[in-house]
């Protein structure tokens, strides 16, 4: 792993922690461009009541914004786990030149896991791909996320059945 690679994906591990720490799925990105971070984002579905923004469509969306141009050719995005199909979709019409994410998504990722979008033929444009950066972080961060979630939950249920005693 280059120290790049690993500074740019500990920025997107940061933003992520701020996702999660707003009641967000932990999911941080961030668009780089001649080795600067030009566009940065984190889940914020539900504080926007927007469900397209993930992490990378905010960071898509921010980085076009500070460049004037949608299209972001030559541009690497970071982002801490595998991009769902709607993500990678955005990634393709933004030209993005190389996604690079830190750890697969089983039932969602359709780069690799669940679906191979980024390798359909039919597509105009190609975004090359790599990952494992930071893997074991980036895992963590969201394993951590949802075993506190499911543990919150249980709590709320026993407490609730307690007081009908």
């Amino acid at each position: 792993m280059s120290a790049p690679d690993e500074r740019f994906m500990r920025r997107a591990l940061e933003l992520a922690e701020r996702a999660g720490r707003a009641g967000e799925v932990p999911v941080g990105a961030v668009v780089v461009q001649d080795d600067q971070v030009i566009g940065e984002g984190c889940n914020a579905q539900i504080g926007s009541c927007d469900p397209t923004a993930h992490a990378e469509v905010v960071a898509l969306r921010d980085a076009a914004g500070r460049s004037g141009n949608y299209r972001l050719p030559g541009a690497v995005l970071y982002v801490t786990i595998e991009p769902c199909a709607m993500c990678a979709g955005a990634l393709v019409h933004a030209r993005i030149a190389e996604l690079v994410f830190g750890a697969r998504e089983p039932k969602a990722g359709a780069v690799v896991s669940a679906e191979r979008l980024l390798e359909k033929d039919r597509l105009n444009h190609r975004v090359a791909w790599r990952e494992g950066v930071l893997e074991p972080e980036c895992s963590e961060l969201l394993r951590t996320f949802f075993s506190d979630r499911r543990r919150l939950r249980r709590e709320v249920r026993d407490r609730g059945r307690k007081g009908d005693v």
